[in-house]
């Protein structure tokens, strides 16, 4: 499958302190790739690179085949972007801003633009100086989604939407992978990403520490299986590979790492009245490894 981003031994430096550490990823044309980790995992510092606002200390970035460092403006010509936090001209109308974004880009569909801001119930004749945050994020996501670029990178994309219009970036997430496009997604809304995105990578302290489809990461957490009993409960203490046993009368529940086979030999011999397995969902994966879903950054 074709890439459209090819990250290469990607390291950057400040002094004694390392942001990025030799990272190697790749993102290929179509898909969405969901960007997890930490505050200071340095995932801005990786979106940063990649827009070629700073200079690696090694490493390259290709975007489409094009070095990120070498053709900024043809690479820029090949996505869009959206901060999480942004700084708009305070002076003029959200129109006006939409007018000008597109300028500077240099292309826009101005029938979609029209569409995007109908679906987001934006008003574009007021001042950027009056916009709330979510108003103010939805000129970047109008902007943005208008241009039809080849790649979309999203940076906290849904910071200050209410639930509504999280609603609506996610379907135009989901036509623009239709037509194509690819999403580079950054959220610390970990609900958003398993709804959104093909594959996760996840960086810690500048190093990408994993990389998949989220039936690639269920390793890292535990499966939970609960099962009700007639009668005798099933003594399940002694399997090696299962923990956080709970008895509640005779409602059993657990957590399996690994293979449940011993585990369901174990139960059915005792003739369960009810069973359910569930999978880890992306935030206990992402517990698994960190502890506590901070944002990213």
């Amino acid at each position: 499958m074709e890439e459209i981003i090819q990250i290469t031994n990607l390291t950057k430096h400040y002094k004694s302190f390392s942001a990025l550490e030799k990272l190697n990823l790749s993102v290929h044309k179509g898909e969405a790739l969901g960007y997890l980790g930490p505050n200071g995992s340095g995932k801005t510092t990786t979106i940063r690179l990649m827009l070629g606002l700073i200079r690696p200390s090694s490493g390259t970035v290709l975007i489409d085949g094009l070095d990120a460092q070498k053709h900024k403006k043809a690479v820029h010509e090949k996505l869009a972007y959206v901060p999480g936090e942004s700084s708009l001209w305070p002076s003029l109308t959200g129109e006006e801003t939409l007018h000008l974004l597109a300028k500077v880009h240099g292309s826009s569909d101005s029938k979609y633009q029209k569409e995007l801001v109908k679906r987001f119930k934006f008003d574009p004749q007021k001042k950027v100086r009056t916009y709330s945050k979510g108003n103010r994020q939805k000129i970047n996501l109008i902007a943005a989604f208008a241009t039809r670029a080849p790649l979309l990178i999203l940076d906290e994309p849904t910071n200050g939407l209410d639930p509504l219009m999280e609603q609506v970036f996610r379907e135009c997430v989901k036509e623009a992978l239709g037509n194509g496009q690819t999403i580079f997604l950054s959220s610390h809304i970990l609900e958003e990403v398993e709804a959104l995105c093909d594959r996760v990578a996840v960086l810690n302290s500048g190093r990408l520490v994993e990389t998949g489809t989220l039936k690639e990461l269920r390793h890292l957490a535990a499966v939970t299986v609960e099962a009700t009993f007639p009668a005798a409960l099933p003594n399940i203490k002694h399997i090696e590979n299962v923990s956080n046993v709970r008895v509640i009368g005779k409602h059993i529940t657990c957590q399996v790492h690994g293979s449940i086979d011993e585990l369901l030999k174990a139960m059915a011999a005792a003739k369960p009245l009810s069973f359910l397995s569930r999978e880890p969902s992306l935030e206990e994966l992402f517990l698994s490894l960190y502890g506590s879903p901070e944002g990213n950054k």
